[in-house]
């Protein structure tokens, strides 16, 4: 431990042209170290945002529109509901969360001074034939006693280590942190989005699959009527065994078609009881029939909302925040650190004299330090930051440029399979009439059994036709209310997915929930997360090396 002079500071302080010099030397410091800072890169431009997406401009904004009020299903709201509570995936995001935030907490503690107090203890012994050995034993106590050969040693001190965060790097890193912390909520929050979408579309399937098996049973019936006509003209020696055989060879194949259609029925229920966490069981759903969404009901708004709706874009904004502030950080270690530590205590050779004001001892020290030569490493790692930068801004332009075209390609979509079905359910009433009087014609000897045969088959494949093109006008749908932001406001007035996340049981739409309010040791936890930091500013997100210091 090194002796402490507690009048030094005096004659240091009182020492001005010593003092005058040290600042020199120090400005001179990192003028010399700011010129080794390499040019940063730019981006290219890119094109704006089209002022609309095409389509019949609408005012009104469909993300706007609650998840349980736009698909207005109880059977899909339960589903919703039970997914939000308990997709398993969603809980990691809800922990990615919870990481992201320790790490500000952290990062916050890394420019404050850290404090650390210990106790020490041990002995030595000095050759006596060396200069400090015979000084030692020279020596006596303040006492008058001699000192114990070996010496022991004990100590008990509190200990101050502080970099001072000169050029702002630590605190960089700190608002970096929290803007990365809000982009963990914003891709949880896409999730929720993209999650409510997934079950939806799995909902719709199902209940197509259902109707798909009720027309396949709806048409063996209908074949097995027609295979018992052909057999009693067959018995009354007005018919042939063709016929009897080509309508059950129909009824087989329907058959069989009947089962792989169940089948993918429980692999559908299953996809759903996975997106919501549960084992499989049977699913509960309305009837096909009483789907009421229709691409009527899209009101896309402008293409300018998406920066707000969408909370990919959101993220991607958050990550570009955060990379320009890591090259700030980058940027800081050009410069000297400053860091000060120091000391305070009682050293003694025996315990009982430990707290005895003789036994005091206390020391301080700066060190401001810079690199000057083979500054290869940090340059390197200034570009690399500038290069993370760059990729995180051409990352913003092409999740934007994706979000713009997903709605495009949905809401077209969407409207176009809407005029198919209306044009296939008109080829489906006319199918059905012709089944009717080609059964007729067939029943009263009027007509051949192979127009009984076609029209059948025909009006299956119709009907089957018709219900894919409606799920995936409804998958369309879906798809374009997720694409336009819409999916985590669950009501329209205003609930989100935070104000139920912790709830112990789903939240099911007409329910009344106390939103709980946060305390202040509650959000050390990471409850009130979604007090997101607000964007730094554009000086902040780009970054420009000294042009002083070169």
């Amino acid at each position: 431990m090194r002796p402490f002079y507690p009048y030094a500071h005096k004659a240091i302080t009182g020492c001005k042209p010593l003092l005058v010099v040290t600042i020199l030397a120090c400005l001179t410091l990192t003028s010399l170290v700011g010129c080794g800072i390499p040019d940063l890169c730019c981006v290219d431009p890119t094109p704006y945002v089209p002022g609309d997406y095409g389509v019949e401009p609408n005012s009104v904004n469909v993300a706007e529109v609650g998840v349980y009020d736009f698909f207005n299903d109880p059977a899909l709201a339960q589903l919703i509901a039970e997914g939000l509570a308990s997709n398993q995936e969603l809980k990691i995001r809800n922990q990615e969360v919870q990481l992201a935030l320790n790490e500000i907490t952290a990062r916050r503690g890394a420019y404050l001074p850290f404090v650390s107090v210990g106790a020490d203890g041990g002995f030595e012994r000095t050759s006596k034939w060396t200069p400090l050995g015979a000084a030692e034993d020279q020596l006596f106590t303040p006492n008058g006693g001699e000192f114990p050969d070996p010496l022991p040693n004990v100590g008990l001190t509190a200990n101050l280590f502080w970099r001072v965060d000169i050029w702002r790097e630590l605190r960089n890193a700190r608002d970096a942190a929290s803007q990365r912390y809000a982009e963990a909520v914003e891709i949880r929050d896409y999730y929720v989005t993209r999650l409510v979408a997934e079950i939806a579309e799995n909902y719709y399937e199902l209940t197509a699959l259902d109707q798909r098996l009720v027309y396949l049973n709806q048409t063996i019936d209908i074949q097995k009527q027609s295979l018992e006509v052909a057999k009693a003209q067959k018995e009354a020696a007005r018919g042939t065994e063709l016929p009897v055989q080509r309508f059950l060879a129909e009824v087989r194949k329907n058959e069989s078609q009947r089962l792989i259609v169940q089948q993918d029925i429980i692999e559908a229920e299953n996809k759903i009881n996975f997106l919501v966490g549960r084992y499989p069981q049977p699913v509960a759903r309305g009837a096909w029939e009483f789907i009421q969404l229709d691409s009527k009901m899209l009101g896309v708004g402008a293409p300018a909302e998406l920066l707000q709706n969408r909370r990919d874009i959101r993220a991607a904004e958050r990550e570009l925040a955060a990379s320009g502030l890591d090259v700030l950080v980058a940027r800081a270690q050009f410069f000297p650190s400053l860091d000060i530590r120091a000391s305070v205590g009682y050293e003694a050779f025996n315990p009982r004299y430990l707290f005895d004001p003789g036994a005091f001892i206390a020391s301080t020290a700066g060190e401001l330090v810079a690199p000057l030569i083979n500054k290869k490493a940090i340059q390197a790692e200034y570009r690399s930051a500038n290069a993370r930068q760059i990729q995180a801004v051409y990352d913003y332009q092409r999740t934007v440029l994706n979000a713009y075209t997903e709605v495009v390609n949905q809401v077209s979509k969407a409207h176009n399979y809407r005029k198919s079905v209306e044009i296939k359910q008109s080829q489906v009433v006319a199918l059905e009439q012709s089944v009717d009087v080609a059964t007729n014609l067939f029943q009263n000897a009027r007509s051949e059994y192979v127009d009984v045969l076609f029209s059948q088959r025909d009006l299956l494949e119709a009907r089957i036709d018709m219900i894919e093109t409606k799920q995936q006008q409804l998958s369309a749908i879906v798809k374009a209310y997720q694409a336009l932001g819409g999916g985590y406001l669950l009501t329209n007035s205003g609930l989100t997915y935070k104000d139920i996340r912790c709830l112990d049981t789903p939240y099911l739409p007409g329910e009344f929930i106390d939103v709980p309010v946060v305390n202040e040791s509650e959000e050390n936890f990471g409850v009130q997360e979604e007090n997101l930091p607000p964007l730094p500013s554009e000086v902040d997100l780009s970054p420009t090396p000294l042009g002083s210091a070169k």
